[in-house]
Order: C-alpha cells, then structure tokens, then sequence
C-alpha cells in the first residue's frame, strides 16, 4: 500500500524507477523532512540492479519551490542529495510540467538529462530574500553557460524553458514532455548498465571536482547568510507577501 504520509511517491515501469516529490501543500519546497526521504529513495535505487534510470519528476504544479523557509535542510544534507544525484550510478533524467524555483534548480543542474513542458518557469529567486544561490552553485555553475546564467542569478528574473535550454539547465522543451522523454528512456533502456555507469563518470567528472573544492566554502556561506538579518527580513517579507525593506 501507499503510504499517505510519504512526501516521495514511487513507481517502476520497464526498469525505471519514478520518483515524484509530493508535499503540494509547500509546492514540495526543499523541507528537512523531503531532502532526507528523496535521499533514502534515491540509495534505494542506487543499491538496485534491476533500475536502469530514475526519473525525477513532480506531482502539482511546481516542481519545486526551493528551500522550505519554514523548515530548511541542512546545508550539509542538501550538498550530500545533490553529490548523490550526481554520483548514482544510473542516469538520473528530470521530468518538469511545472514551475522551478531557486533550490529546486539545484536539484535539475544535479541530474543528467532534464526536459520541461513549454509551459514551465524557473528562478534563481535567494537574491531577493536576502540569501545567495550558494549551495546549488555545486551542480549547476559547471554545467551553464557563465555570463548568462549571471543575468538571473544576480536579478532572480523568471526565465522560460527555451533560455533555460540556452543556459544548460534543460536539455529540451516540448509541449509534451513525455513525447520528448521517451526516445531518451527507451535508449537507456537500451544501453549497458556498466558502461551507462562508466559514461555517466565521465560526464561528471567536472561536476564532482567543483563539490570536492568547493563544497565546504559554499556551505559555510549559505549557513552564515541565511542566519543573517538582511534574510530574516528578506524571508519574513516573502511569508507575509510584502516587499523586502531594501526594495527601491
């Protein structure tokens, strides 16, 4: 049976694993309680032979909103997810019908492939509460372009699927996004687990040096600002729907 109080739903077809953050209620913003059951879902997968791929999608209408405000992760426990995402051995594909924002960004940068339907948005949204885009940086600076990701880093403008296919972030938009995913899951499906282990090494490899240099620079400093002042009122302001007081 189900278990009603999971913030993780899970399926298998044909080899691959489906996991599916569930919490609506927080638009499955990135909780304590959500970062530590994907993780225990994704080792799961990780440990099991017969998963070819995992796919990371969503229920409702937000893939993710980022960090819980009400209750955060860790840094470290959000650092050890996107490291783990980025090291499982199968090929971790995103599915997204709807809106991304801020950490949830982090968690699309970490995985392998990642495709949205055309009506998706996405936000590097922690400049505007007072934080800056520090732990996420890990998976998703390696694999963007620089000087456009610093536009929406530096402004938390929302931007579409076709930039974020410009970025890096996507690797295809479609009105579909099954249409889009299919071909790509049927070729997984297709492919040796060892060498779909091997190449995904390779292609990672970048990714797993900047966490090794830089992991522990960027969890002091997520830590250090969102125990700040300037994010207190930043996010106390974004709770009540109002605008920060250093909003000109």
């Amino acid at each position: 049976m189900t278990d009603p109080t999971a913030l993780i739903g899970r399926t298998r077809a044909r080899a691959v694993e489906t996991l599916s953050l569930d919490s609506t209620g927080t638009r499955n913003a990135l909780s304590a309680a959500l970062v530590t059951e994907l993780a225990a879902a994704l080792t799961d997968c990780g440990e099991d032979p017969d998963v070819r791929a995992v796919v990371l999608t969503h229920t409702g209408t937000t893939f993710c909103a980022g960090a819980d405000l009400r209750d955060p992760p860790d840094p470290d426990a959000l650092v050890a997810l996107l490291r783990q995402i980025v090291e499982l051995p199968q090929p971790v594909v995103a599915r997204v019908t709807g809106h991304v924002r801020a950490g949830g960004l982090g968690l699309l940068a970490a995985c392998d492939i990642a495709a949205a339907s055309t009506d998706a948005t996405f936000a590097f949204t922690e400049v505007r509460i007072g934080v800056a885009p520090a732990v996420i940086s890990l998976p998703v600076i390696p694999r963007t372009d620089p000087r456009a990701l610093a536009r929406y880093y530096l402004t938390g403008e929302r931007f579409d699927p076709a930039e974020a296919v410009r970025l890096g972030l996507l690797t295809a938009t479609a009105d579909d996004v099954d249409d889009a995913l299919a071909p790509v899951l049927d070729g997984l499906r297709r492919s040796s687990p060892q060498a779909l282990a091997e190449t995904k090494r390779l292609l990672t490899a970048r990714v797993l040096e900047t966490f090794d240099r830089d992991a522990a620079e960027l969890t002091a400093l997520s830590a250090r600002l969102f125990s700040s002042p300037r994010a207190r009122e930043g996010m106390t302001a974004f709770l009540e729907r109002r605008d920060a007081a250093w909003v000109v």
